[in-house]
């Protein structure tokens, strides 16, 4: 069904505008209390009272219409583009009611483009809180538009904004806030002559920005080019004069109407936390205790629903075997692919852990405060503080994090942290790094309180973030730019986390790994089993003929006869063969044949390595059903008859798979975000020795 009005969400970063978004549309977007959540323009509908369908479109959040990164250049293009049939026929500022003053600046310039406009004042259970009494008639007499007070956290007044919508004129009443004129008078009127703007506001925008602007076409764009230069307009000039003329407004209009309470001008809650938390040196250490706290809990409330996710996939192999008739078409199904999910889907309790501390890091404003303090720290190796929102996104998954970059206005900044961001340890690493310290960090105490399982999956995440930290610092040499960047962020105020906002990022998250991970698993596990269960010519035959000789039945017992058949019949098949190719490479890294085709298989996806290693083993010993942790403590060296997977063997793997590019969503997406194939082929190669490097280095110390 076609919608018949277009209404566009504008407002500042932090002011609730996805919260909102998600209120009005029912879509489940992000919503975090985290600098750079809306990076592109996302839209969905919303049945008004009065039986019409709208369109909602969620720009994303800036603070003027003049841009200072990709992602804000969007909000004036949309707006100034009437000739597009995507244009807004309403818009609704959202305004943050606890912090007036700064939030009135961009709606002054959105007024003045001359569409309907509705402000949406969000935030008032805040307001009221901390002291601030404001005249919601007065400021919408003095705006000449409707305000409608609301708070998109608690769900009040949403209703209200839904009958304002309704309502909503289609001609703009807002009053001029400012002499728009009185600017570059000359070059308004001569801009308005030549493109036919009747709006003084849209001209002097076009003035500014009609470069960027891809509605204008390249005559155009010369044009304004010329006529700029003819009436000596300087743009950042023009700038100044314009936001001082705001302000200077904008305080008049708040001095009558707006009261704060003396009490409420003392320090806030949300300064007091701040200087603990944000402390140049408890800071971090909080920071360090919140980190180990996660991995700690990941560990430790995960193992239960663990333990019954593995039970159930054993139990349904065996049923499986049990059930269906012996051949072929029964081994693909509870050795391949059934043997291929458990081995990643046990996984899921972790994975949600991991995702619902995230959702709250980023909903009570914590997270915003670690990007502050990293500031300083990013600047030392040649970044700046907005490219920690990447970089701590990177926790969660590289791909929205690689994103997430097109905020950085700095070409070198922005490049460096998309070259960085892969070393940040991804959900993806999570199964690995879990499903390896099991096997060889033993689950004990020290000092009470800490597991060394905790501590050293700490120490896995903390050495990523160290690594990228060091490799923007030798990038930093290398890239050269005259550019310089800066860091303007806003720190939100402390609120208590949204429970279900967690629970819907934990379920989302899981949904996601489940789908995702799971067909890629699915078919590696299929390809791979089959690859597994026949060789080349009649191998197979010379195998099973070989142990029916006598002197086997006489030596070994049934069940050692035949996983000595089933471990030769592996050795011979194709991905046996495969395994001996690549296995002289990577043996000084400390891996057998089998270790390298999940190597292999990983760079599919890192976390497919998990399921490769179940389907293996599954293989290599199909009587025993088992877990894929216990298939692989019970694996032994062919040539020493030791156990497999050794401390230094395991450490060894964790280091490949933290360093290495295993990914090729990761690949494509830093394709598409720099449009040239060398950059993510150089992060490959780098990557790639980096990996091969450290895990020699962590094999030739530990063995």
């Amino acid at each position: 069904m076609k919608a018949e009005i277009r209404v566009a969400l504008v407002g500042n970063p932090n002011t609730g505008k996805s919260t909102l978004f998600n209120l009005l549309t029912g879509l489940n977007q992000k919503i975090g209390n985290f600098p750079g959540v809306t990076v592109d323009k996302k839209t969905g509908y919303l049945n008004l009272p009065d039986g019409r369908r709208a369109e909602i479109i969620d720009l994303p959040g800036t603070y003027s219409l003049y841009p200072k990164s990709r992602d804000e250049s969007i909000v004036f293009s949309v707006l100034a583009d009437r000739v597009n049939d995507q244009a807004p026929d309403l818009i609704v500022v959202i305004l943050d009611a606890s912090n007036l003053k700064r939030n009135l600046l961009l709606y002054t310039q959105v007024a003045d483009l001359k569409t309907p406009v509705i402000v949406a004042l969000n935030m008032m259970d805040v307001a009221n809180k901390d002291g601030i009494s404001i005249d919601i008639n007065g400021l919408s007499a003095k705006l000449g538009v409707p305000v409608v007070p609301i708070s998109a956290r608690r769900n009040e007044g949403i209703d209200e904004l839904k009958k304002a919508i309704s309502y909503a004129n289609t001609f703009a009443l807002q009053q001029d806030s400012i002499d728009v004129k009185a600017i570059a008078p000359q070059l308004v009127e001569a801009i308005g002559e030549e493109l036919n703007v009747d709006i003084p506001y849209f001209a002097l925008q076009l003035a500014h920005q009609h470069e960027h602007l891809c509605f204008l076409s390249v005559t155009e764009s010369g044009r304004i080019e010329e006529l700029e230069q003819i009436h000596n307009f300087h743009s950042q000039k023009a700038q100044a004069t314009e936001t001082i003329a705001r302000y200077n407004y904008i305080n008049d209009l708040l001095y009558d109407t707006v009261k704060v309470k003396e009490a409420a001008r003392e320090e806030s809650a949300s300064n007091r936390i701040d200087k603990v938390l944000t402390h140049r040196v408890f800071g971090f250490l909080i920071f360090f205790g919140i980190l180990l706290f996660i991995f700690q809990a990941i560990f430790a409330w995960s193992a239960y629903p663990m333990e019954l996710i593995e039970t159930l996939f054993i139990w349904m192999q065996g049923g499986i075997h049990q059930l269906l008739p012996a051949g072929p078409l029964t081994d693909l199904l509870a050795d391949g692919v059934i043997a291929g999910l458990s081995g990643v889907l046990v996984f899921i309790p972790q994975i949600a852990i991991l995702f619902a501390f995230i959702a709250i890091l980023e909903d009570t404003g914590y997270m915003a405060r670690v990007t502050f303090m990293m500031d300083k720290l990013m600047r030392k190796v040649g970044l700046n503080g907005k490219s920690v929102v990447p970089l701590i996104g990177g926790f969660a998954c590289a791909v929205p994090s690689i994103m997430s970059t097109r905020t950085i206005e700095n070409w070198k900044d922005r490049m460096i942290t998309i070259m960085v961001t892969p070393l940040i340890s991804c959900s993806a690493r999570l199964p690995v790094y879990t499903l390896l310290i099991a096997l060889v960090v033993p689950s004990r105490n020290i000092w009470w309180i800490f597991n060394l399982q905790g501590l050293a999956l700490t120490g896995m995440y903390v050495l990523s973030l160290v690594s990228a930290i060091v490799v923007a610092w030798v990038m930093k040499h290398i890239l050269k730019a005259r550019e310089r960047g800066y860091f303007i962020m806003e720190l939100p105020v402390y609120r208590m986390p949204r429970w279900n906002n967690v629970l819907l990022t934990m379920f989302d998250r899981a949904k996601t790994f489940v789908l995702e991970a799971g067909k890629v698993i699915i078919a590696v596990s299929i390809i791979l089993w089959v690859l597994a269960s026949y060789g080349p010519g009649n191998s197979f035959e010379q195998i099973e003929k070989k142990y029916k000789e006598p002197q086997y039945g006489q030596k070994m017992k049934p069940s050692e006869v035949d996983h000595a058949i089933a471990s030769e019949k592996l050795e011979s098949s194709y991905a046996g063969h495969l395994g001996r190719v690549i296995e002289p490479v990577i043996k000084p890294l400390g891996f057998d044949w089998k270790i390298g085709i999940a190597i292999i298989t990983s760079f599919a996806a890192r976390e497919v390595f998990v399921g490769t290693m179940a389907t293996i083993y599954s293989v290599d010993n199909a009587d025993e059903i088992q877990s894929v942790k216990a298939k692989m403590h019970n694996a032994r060296n062919a040539e020493t008859g030791k156990p497999t997977f050794t401390l230094a063997v395991a450490f060894s793997l964790m280091m490949f798979y933290a360093f290495a590019m295993q990914c090729a969503s990761t690949v494509a997406v830093v394709y598409r975000e720099t449009k040239d194939w060398r950059w993510p082929a150089v992060q490959f190669v780098y990557m790639t020795a980096l990996a091969y490097t450290a895990s020699f280095i962590t094999y030739t110390l530990l063995k």
